[in-house]
């Protein structure tokens, strides 16, 4: 018997009981579905999230920030002239900054590339021609960045022309009709000196920024030669200790870190007195209550799993006991217990199969349907962001599990069917 014959003998048995095929189906239905949509929304979130982890900070690059220890417990500390913060309270009031002399001792950790200080400049306004003025922020763009583009491209660091990155939000009240018709159009800044007089400063933009979660909806990323100039209007008369310090810093990772080499840069960086995350540390809350959710959900998709399981237990012996004879049958005429266990095995990977291949059609469904509410909805403001998404490798990777999990639940009922004696099986009532 071909295993085509096995196929075909074993999708005409699943049809002998129509009901009780279909309440298993049912029940796998369920956990595959359950399961399917939680993947899908949590490979929705987390796409999103992956697409604005520029907003933040960029892969291969460790943002650095002073150590501060804000623990008063064990009584006063000794002033250190070397650190730059003096106190958890200026800690807490946001006054945590690093000096070039800070830059110079980052350099220095093995595993460190480049280090380039982050800069951020408060202008008084943007204007686009005679138009409204708006308030806006700057802060210098790191090379490596990945942003979610509406349009346009991303600043280039070696430019000699000042670029920035315009949040979509701006858009439309600096007076451009579209994201496609402001880029490569001229927009000028407002930024006073240390002195309270007032100098422009035009830059091109590049693009423009999808709106996101992860970043300020008021602030532009700014190319080198544009932030260089808003600060040194900005610090302009400032001693240059005030004038040159900077809120973090952005350290370049050298090719082929590992995870244990990575944590001994962090350690390095932790004795010298900083503190080194990567974009992976900054959203880790994120991720982990996202993954908490996906978790909570595929654990009652495995329960209606585990009940389809005894469903599938429960048909096939059933269907053992209906065609006892039927086997005593074929086994009298030639087929070995190898063939009687594949074609009860089969059976139970059509159920599988069937079962997990609606489900993951029906979550699919429901997803584009979610999708399509949301949108219009909740996450109206944030356009590029779908609440779910099926990677078909993920799908196919769950129709996979269950088939196999239907297989391991059929297979008693089919080592009983295969262990049946045809003598013993013909005389069966």
């Amino acid at each position: 018997m071909k295993f085509l014959d096995i196929l075909g003998s074993a999708s005409s048995n699943m049809l002998r009981s129509k009901v009780r095929t279909i309440l298993t189906i049912t029940a796998i239905f369920i956990g595959a579905f359950t399961i399917t949509l939680t993947v899908g929304i949590s490979s929705g979130v987390s796409s999103y999230i992956d697409k604005q982890l520029g907003n933040i900070g960029a892969e291969n690059v460790l943002l650095i920030r002073p150590k501060v220890d804000l623990d008063t417990g064990s009584g006063p500390k000794k002033y250190d002239p070397e650190h730059t913060v003096n106190s958890a309270a200026q800690a807490r009031s946001g006054n945590v900054t690093l000096t070039s002399k800070d830059i110079e001792k980052i350099k220095t950790q093995d595993g460190i590339k480049d280090v380039q200080p982050i800069i951020a400049a408060v202008p008084d306004y943007i204007q686009n021609g005679s138009g409204d003025k708006y308030q806006i922020s700057t802060q210098s763009f790191i090379d490596g960045s990945r942003f979610d583009l509406a349009s346009g491209k991303l600043p280039d660091n070696s430019a000699i022309q000042p670029e920035v990155l315009l949040p979509v939000s701006f858009v439309s009240p600096l007076g451009f009709s579209s994201n496609e018709s402001a880029v490569g159009q001229t927009v000028t800044f407002a930024i006073k000196t240390s002195l309270g007089k007032q100098e422009m400063v035009s830059a091109k933009i590049s693009g423009v920024q999808q709106q996101s979660l992860l970043s300020d909806a008021g602030g532009a990323s700014a190319n080198k030669k544009l932030i260089s100039e808003l600060t040194a209007i900005q610090t302009r008369g400032l001693p240059a200790d005030t004038a040159n310090k900077y809120p973090a810093a952005s350290a370049q990772l050298a090719s082929g870190i590992s995870d244990s080499q990575l944590q001994m840069i962090k350690d390095g960086l932790k004795s010298k007195g900083y503190q080194a995350l990567t974009v992976a540390d900054q959203i880790g809350i994120i991720k982990q209550v996202i993954d908490a959710i996906t978790y909570v959900l595929i654990f009652f998709g495995a329960i209606a799993l585990l009940a389809a399981s005894f469903g599938i237990i429960n048909t096939l012996y059933m269907s053992v006991q209906e065609r006892t004879k039927e086997i005593g049958l074929m086994k009298a005429m030639g087929m070995s217990r190898s063939k009687v266990f594949l074609l009860f095995s089969v059976e139970a990977i059509l159920l599988g199969f069937w079962g997990s291949g609606i489900g993951a059609l029906a979550a699919i469904g429901a997803g584009q349907l979610v999708n399509k509410i949301a949108s219009a909805g909740f996450l109206k403001d944030l356009p590029g962001f779908s609440l779910t998404e099926f990677p078909i490798l993920s799908i196919a990777s769950i129709m996979l599990l269950i088939m196999t999990i239907a297989f391991l639940a059929g297979t008693l009922p089919a080592r009983r069917a295969a262990k049946q004696d045809p003598i013993d099986a013909l005389r069966y009532e």
